[in-house]
């Protein structure tokens, strides 16, 4: 990465550049979880206009100054990946099992003698670097979603569950063997076939301390503590309310969603790797 992209990065997240540690990373992950939204309108316009690849860095912040977009699992972490080590952390891609191997990636830091788990791709509130070297479940909640990440098993493999409503609804199983993007050539490729999740649904999360808003296909859920509504959207509703709630333009939210039309549940997927 160039300075000039490094600086516009780091001017983007609103933070400046500082020596790698703690208190540096959770201004990072707290910026980038707060400025970048987790969303797949990005994915679907730039597919609907021919584009079948990762965004590169510069359409990647194009997308967040000028349409307010952020992106999904491999666009939000490759990129924070790459800042990271610009910034001279020890971090490591790694790859990450849901229902099949592989099909989510995460970063994993380390600092001294601790590590920590950096995910800015999975919708979810990780809003501080979450620690790795546990010795008990370590506990998000937010609405009725509880976030559970389990102690390393024998092979040093870290499972993140997510449950709704009291009941595992997804997750995934970390791996911690360092991987380039190369090694995920394919499952990004297959992102973007036309069965794809991300291709067939809608998706919209944005957090703040505490506080979230979410569009899930057609309805629309705000969180704050322990607390939740939800409201049903109507199909000509959808592209205002992204509009009003992520600040994307309704031109591009409509081009993105038309012909969208057996929306897929984008927390589907079983996950294999969960434990009762």
């Amino acid at each position: 990465m160039d300075a000039r992209l490094v600086e516009r990065y780091l001017r983007v997240l609103g933070v400046t550049k500082k020596k790698p540690s703690v208190e540096a990373l959770s201004e990072l992950v707290f910026a980038h979880l707060t400025r970048v939204p987790f969303e797949n309108i990005s994915k679907l316009y730039r597919w609907k206009n021919g584009q079948t690849t990762l965004p590169t860095l510069e359409q990647f912040l194009d997308g967040i100054d000028q349409h307010n977009f952020g992106g999904t699992c491999y666009s939000n972490n490759i990129h924070f990946y790459t800042l990271l080590g610009e910034l001279h952390y020890d971090v490591r891609l790694c790859g990450a099992d849901m229902s099949a191997p592989d099909v989510h990636m995460v970063n994993m830091v380390r600092i001294e003698d601790d590590e920590y788990l950096v995910d800015a791709g999975y919708a979810a509130p990780f809003l501080s670097p979450i620690p790795l070297n546990l010795s008990t479940d370590y506990i998000l909640h937010l609405g009725r979603d509880r976030y559970v990440l389990r102690p390393k098993d024998e092979l040093g493999q870290s499972c993140l569950e997510l449950y709704r409503d009291g009941s595992l609804k997804h997750g995934y199983l970390v791996k911690p063997s360092p991987r380039t993007i190369e090694d995920f050539r394919q499952v990004i490729a297959d992102s973007f076939r036309p069965t794809a999740t991300f291709l067939n649904s809608i998706l919209l999360a944005r957090f703040w301390r505490d506080r979230s808003v979410v569009i899930h296909n057609l309805t629309l859920i705000e969180s704050q503590g322990k607390q939740w509504a939800t409201r049903s959207l109507r199909r000509n509703e959808v592209a205002s309310e992204i509009h009003k709630q992520f600040g994307m333009t309704t031109e591009i939210v409509t081009v993105a969603i038309e012909n969208l039309e057996d929306l897929q549940d984008a927390w589907g997927d079983p996950f294999l790797g969960g434990r009762t």
